[in-house]
């Protein structure tokens, strides 16, 4: 059944094809879903790293750095694999310091996968091609977080619905004075 909103839904839940790429980041969370995903792209040999980004927050005990890193070790993930970031409070600062860390690393990605929520994943594409060079290829791949929203079922929930038109509404409201910026 089509919806008049579906235009909404294709716009906020999506991902690409993956390939190889200099490193997997994730701009912050406390849903494990995130790190399982790395985990299982970095287990394919997909990239060396993985960069989880994320300060201290209500929602885990220490940062999410530390919360993401934890679940990476325990899914058997490297240590020297794991980047640190753990001072963003949100996905701008996500985007930026990561940017910072890999340079620190000498790493500029050419090609990045970026692991987030599915209903985040276009605000967090938008802001992660503010701060990385134009040259940098991004991959996406979304999973769903422990929320349970998802493409098909996000609009038979008020809450879920809350959830993809917050995305939206900050999409609009933060993207809005870099579109002169992308344009030149």
């Amino acid at each position: 059944m089509s919806y008049p909103f579906d235009c909404i839904s294709d716009f906020m839940f999506f991902e690409t094809l993956l390939g190889p790429a200099d490193v997997i980041l994730i701009p912050g969370g406390s849903h494990p879903q995130l790190m399982e995903r790395a985990a299982m792209l970095y287990h394919q040999g997909i990239a060396q790293f993985i960069l989880p980004s994320g300060g201290a927050t209500s929602h885990v005990e220490k940062t999410e750095w530390d919360f993401l890193r934890d679940v990476g070790l325990s899914l058997g993930v490297p240590q020297q694999a794991i980047l640190k970031e753990n001072k963003a409070t949100n996905t701008f600062e996500n985007s930026r310091f990561s940017l910072e860390v890999l340079r620190q690393h000498g790493v500029i990605p050419q090609k990045a996968i970026l692991v987030c929520k599915n209903y985040h994943a276009r605000r967090a594409l938008l802001t992660y091609q503010i701060d990385f060079p134009r040259e940098t290829t991004f991959y996406v791949s979304s999973v769903i977080d422990k929320t349970g929203t998802s493409k098909d079922n996000w609009y038979l929930d008020e809450k879920k619905i809350g959830y993809v038109m917050s995305e939206l509404e900050k999409i609009s409201k933060y993207f809005r004075h870099h579109i002169p910026n992308w344009v030149k």
